[in-house]
């Protein structure tokens, strides 16, 4: 058995109706950034706000009703097991989500108001895995696997199928990888349709198992990247023997184009897209010679991102464009130093976030005060004419 285009086919019909068809944009804005010509398929409009449905709906779509009856079981901390669940209380078939301890609360709570019943086993995915193999063994569950199974793989593949339904001259499509079963899916029907167009694999630079099993490497991975949807040990075997000889190329992509990412889907098309979801845009802003002047297809796959992640992302976004900054002041302690510090910075049209004021450092004369203010300005170059003012007025800044 292997992953044919009729597979696919046959998975967009089933799921016709039962999901978000999502809708594929163009972006100018993103266009003019990365030069490329960006189209964006928003997966992130599913009810669960990912593509993940799709798999796993194909799947409980296959069961036998003796299958449905005794209901299915499933080793995940993230959009499969959310995914899952709702389509599974949805078709009444009763599922069961082993999650490893170190899920989050949110997640754990979430996939329990789908309907499913979470067992909480394991300080590892892989520790989860295997007790959901021997508890669905067990218990006579039909085991769904998150990407390594081609029922998921042409549930997945009808992102392809949309996307090329809406624009058939797409030239290049960037795809995340993690276990492969979105790539392998997508990969299949696109070339299938067009095998002309190019797949590009995007893997996260801490996280390269498809890239350590092409060359025949262990897989050397681990880190805290904000990817984790695709932040995978090793891919699929199944996955990988049908995604490798359709692939171009696999690209590596760096925590600060990821973060780059999520960062533009928020403030230019105001949609909320978690790191795996942004890393086909963290492609285009990393490689931009690849993508120069084609047509890309990017799939925003999800938008389950942390509340507190995101806010730090946008908030490192803003200090990387040197719209937040911190300068260092040393000056003489008299009365009103800070209020003309802070007057001259006013009148410059920026806000000061923070002040930090220290008499006690040793580095600073017992006469002197040392003072930190934290800035938010419209932009670097706005940023550097308060620098260049403050040394006019006597008190030269030192970033820190």
């Amino acid at each position: 058995m292997s992953l044919s285009f009729a597979d696919i086919e046959a998975a967009a019909a089933r799921l016709k109706g039962q999901i978000e068809r999502t809708p594929l944009r163009h972006s100018k804005t993103l266009s003019e950034i990365t030069g490329a010509e960006v189209w964006v398929k928003f997966e992130n409009l599913q009810f669960t706000a990912a593509y993940k449905e799709r798999g796993a709906l194909n799947k409980l779509m296959l069961l036998n009703d003796y299958e449905r009856k005794r209901g299915v079981i499933a080793a995940s901390a993230g959009n499969h097991s959310q995914g899952l669940a709702y389509h599974a209380a949805r078709l009444g078939v009763p599922v069961t989500i082993v999650m490893p301890r170190s899920t989050p609360f949110t997640k754990v709570q979430h996939t329990r108001n789908h309907g499913a019943e979470v067992l909480i086993e394991g300080d590892s995915y892989d520790e989860a895995y295997s007790h959901a193999i021997a508890e669905g063994q067990r218990r006579g569950l039909v085991y769904v696997h998150a990407f390594d199974d081609y029922d998921i793989m042409a549930g997945q593949g009808t992102v392809a199928l949309e996307m090329l339904e809406d624009q058939p001259d797409l030239e290049v499509l960037p795809v995340p990888i993690g276990g492969g079963g979105l790539i392998s899916g997508m990969a299949t029907a696109a070339k299938h349709l067009n095998p002309k167009i190019k797949i590009f694999g995007i893997e996260p630079e801490m996280y390269p198992s498809f890239t350590a099993k092409k060359r025949g490497q262990p897989s050397n991975v681990g880190g805290a990247t904000i990817a984790e949807g695709i932040a995978v040990k090793d891919v699929g075997d199944l996955t990988f023997a049908i995604t490798r000889p359709l692939l171009e190329d696999v690209l590596l992509v760096d925590e600060p184009s990821l973060e780059r990412g999520v960062a533009l889907y928020a403030n230019v098309e105001k949609t909320i897209a978690e790191g795996a979801g942004a890393a086909p845009l963290a492609a285009l802003l990393a490689y931009p010679e690849i993508f120069r002047g084609k047509k890309c297809g990017l799939v925003l796959t999800g938008g389950n991102i942390d509340t507190r992640l995101l806010a730090s992302v946008l908030t490192r976004e803003l200090v990387r464009a040197q719209r937040i900054v911190s300068l260092r002041i040393i000056g003489d302690d008299r009365p009103g130093l800070l209020a003309t510090v802070s007057g001259l910075v006013g009148r410059m049209g920026a806000n000061i976030i923070e002040v930090n004021h220290n008499r006690l450092a040793l580095d600073v004369p017992a006469k002197g005060a040392e003072f930190d203010i934290m800035i938010e300005t419209r932009d670097a170059q706005h940023t550097q004419e308060i620098i260049d003012a403050l040394r006019e007025a006597g008190y030269p800044p030192r970033p820190v």
